[in-house]
């Protein structure tokens, strides 16, 4: 049996999708775990995932994640036919499923995965309820990242 010290610790951020809150204003985030199978988490365990192409789409009640791709490793086993962008079923309880089933289909939002993390030793996908930007919003966001940006070289040369 090996020691807890020889284990190294898996570090909590898996993949992130960081063109999302570039493309959408997230307006609220949830929580959900994800049913995976046992070569997926073996998988992200080495950190293989991404989520950039990615959504969550809700049908019949639950919400599904389309389009996240998880790499299988070299060392699945040889009766095991892994299928990387397989559809997965992400599981919240039914007070959040009926909140973002109510704005997807009512309100007009769109449901975007922000990141995949680890949390007490489970996956967890952080879901962000979106509306999406407008091109002159996103020149905005740009010309505002370049001046803080720019204020922070200001500041830091004014010091010395």
């Amino acid at each position: 049996m090996a020691k807890a010290k020889d284990k190294k610790p898996a570090s909590s951020r898996i993949a992130e999708n960081k063109k999302a809150r570039f493309d959408y204003a997230i307006e609220d985030t949830f929580q959900a775990g994800l049913v995976l199978e046992g070569w997926e988490v073996k998988s992200l365990r080495e950190g293989r995932a991404q989520i950039t192409e990615s959504y969550v789409h809700v049908r019949n009640g639950e919400a599904w994640l389309l389009g996240a791709q998880i790499t299988p490793l070299g060392t699945v086993s040889t009766h095991i036919h892994p299928d990387p962008t397989r559809t997965r079923k992400l599981l919240l309880n039914r007070y959040e499923l009926d909140r973002l089933i109510g704005a997807v289909e009512r309100k007009g939002y769109t449901l975007v995965p922000l990141n995949l993390h680890w949390s007490k030793g489970r996956v967890k996908l952080d879901i962000g309820l979106a509306k999406g930007k407008k091109s002159h919003d996103k020149r905005a966001a740009v010309k505002d990242r370049d001046w803080k940006r720019q204020q922070g070289r200001i500041l830091k040369s004014s010091r010395h």
